[in-house]
């Protein structure tokens, strides 16, 4: 079973969900699925069409915003930033790991112009560590202030 872990009241990170983990994710509260994963990226991972559909017959919102080996790009953080902001509800946000994950929300929190210790914080209580991105936490926290 795929452990949903709290990075805020509002926000959980996993890593590879599968279908039958989306009536666990809503009876949590979670209203908003993102999967940050590429179809693909490993064998016998569901497809996100899979989850999506698990996840709109539970009445659940659905988005994909993925996060490949090519890394982080502004666009993706601005989807991100977007999905969080119209979630009526906690998200749950996943990839291989839930590192992705963190680290783009970790990104859509220091282009808002919140506290960099605040966000590692609340990172690092769910066990990850955003420090190889910092020097972007810390551009993109600048840019906020512009």
């Amino acid at each position: 079973m795929t452990q949903f872990k709290p990075i805020t009241d509002t926000l959980l990170a996993s890593g590879q969900i599968e279908p039958g983990d989306v009536e666990r994710a809503k009876a949590e509260g979670v209203t908003l699925i993102v999967n940050n994963r590429p179809d693909g990226e490993e064998t016998g991972q569901p497809e996100g069409r899979e989850i999506e559909k698990a996840a709109r017959q539970a009445g659940m919102d659905y988005t994909a915003i993925p996060v490949g080996s090519a890394g982080f790009s502004l666009p993706q953080v601005d989807a991100m930033a977007a999905a969080l902001g119209n979630a009526e509800g906690k998200v749950l946000a996943f990839c291989r790991t839930g590192t992705r994950s963190t680290l783009l929300w970790a990104m859509t929190q220091a282009k808002a112009g919140r506290d960099l210790e605040t966000i590692a914080h609340e990172a690092q209580g769910a066990g990850y560590d955003i420090s190889p991105v910092r020097p972007t936490l810390e551009m993109l926290s600048q840019q906020s202030g512009d």
